[in-house]
């Protein structure tokens, strides 16, 4: 792109092929134009009379000064690389939506009509202009999955419809994460391999990009053909540990499968010691316990995973752990599913916390005294700003 070159104090506009333009404050701004400041010469062809010239200034200082006002009162359209942001919610998770919105500077999330038929069916309407606009959906695909990834799919291409210039998919939770993989293909069981079908929906539906929190495997994000931008909880979940300021930690892994997210927690804490717990499942939702890697006796134990569905890994961990001498037992994830028997298993008295974030909102009948819940907003804002801002996602 061409930048401009500047002489004394009348602006005139020109067709450069560029897209900056600079305030009086001498700041740089993406608008669509490119402003010239001349002396007492002209290029005939390009630029129009000196009266059309000074109209079209004061509009843009016009406009420039709206957009101020706009970002001072933190309030609807940012504009970054020419192109206004854009917040949508699903009715997956409205409360961390307008965190969210908070924590970039919005009083809530944009306006978008969502409803079902008697039939089932969801509808879906964006109800303003999103022309140009980079747009964020935010939407969980929790219970219930199904509507709720219908319901992110139709939001998907409304905005495409409606000629967004960039749609994200903002997933806290991204379910069907799991199914990942062809169990026991010997056995001829003939499975869907859900995680990729799912991910081709998505880019299909016309998403250019999508955020993930703590996919259940991090190599599933290979399953999507538009770039994927993963964030971890980890962080959120470790300053609340390390503020508790717990003697003789060591983090367990409840399956083979976790012993990297479980490293990585360790070496956050002070390098703590790591044991695995070895375990074998036969089918879904039901799990084994058989032996500890590790020495936990006499030491507070970290159980570390991405989500607790039925909680009976998790617990049956927990259990392992006591009998092997552990003085303190903690659990801590990222996705609170709390499916069927979860919440009386975890309240059985075998935690002294279980630990979770907001990615999945929590009812009231799936709250009990050992829960403790920690916001992901800070780290979804963040992120959403850095790919509008086309910066770099830590």
């Amino acid at each position: 792109m061409a930048k401009v070159c500047f002489a004394t104090s009348s602006f005139v506009t020109g067709v450069f092929g560029g897209v900056h333009s600079r305030t009086l404050q001498g700041e740089w701004r993406d608008l669509g134009e490119t402003w010239v400041r001349f002396r007492s010469w002209s290029i005939p062809g390009i630029w129009s009379s000196r009266r059309s010239v000074t109209s079209r200034c004061r509009m843009t200082l016009e406009r420039e000064k709206r957009e101020e006002e706009t970002w001072e009162t933190g309030m609807g359209n940012f504009m970054f690389g020419g192109h206004r942001l854009r917040l949508y919610s699903g009715s997956g998770n409205i409360d961390l939506a307008d965190e969210v919105a908070r924590y970039i500077g919005k009083e809530a999330t944009d306006s978008m009509l969502r409803k079902r038929f008697a039939d089932g069916e969801t509808y879906v309407r964006i109800l303003e202009s999103v022309r140009g606009c980079n747009v964020f959906l935010l939407q969980p695909t929790c219970s219930p999955t199904n509507d709720n990834l219908m319901e992110l799919l139709l939001m998907i291409d409304a905005c495409r419809r409606a000629d967004a210039a960039q749609i994200t998919a903002v997933l806290p939770y991204y379910g069907y994460a799991r199914a990942d993989r062809l169990i026991d293909p010997d056995a001829k069981r003939r499975e869907a391999l859900t995680s990729k079908l799912v991910s081709n929906m998505i880019s299909e539906a016309g998403a250019d990009r999508v955020v993930l929190v703590d996919i259940h495997s991090p190599q599933s994000c290979g399953f999507f053909d538009i770039p994927v931008d993963h964030a971890y909880a980890s962080p959120v979940l470790v300053d609340y540990i390390a503020k508790k300021n717990l003697s003789d930690v060591t983090v367990v892994a409840p399956d083979v499968g976790g012993v990297a997210r479980a490293r990585a927690v360790a070496k956050a804490l002070n390098d703590a010691p790591l044991a695995i717990i070895d375990k074998r499942r036969d089918e879904h939702n039901v799990a084994k316990v058989l032996n500890l890697v590790g020495d936990v006796r006499d030491r507070t134990a970290i159980i570390v995973d991405d989500m607790i569905d039925t909680g009976g890994t998790i617990t049956e961990g927990a259990k392992l752990l006591r009998e092997e001498g552990a003085r303190q037992v903690f659990a801590m994830c990222t996705h609170p599913v709390f499916s069927g028997p979860a919440v009386e298993r975890l309240s059985s008295g075998v935690f002294e916390e279980v630990i979770v974030t907001n990615t999945i909102p929590l009812g009231p009948e799936k709250r009990f005294p050992q829960l403790r819940i920690l916001s992901v907003a800070p780290l979804l804002g963040e992120t959403i700003w850095r790919v509008h801002e086309q910066s770099m996602v830590r």
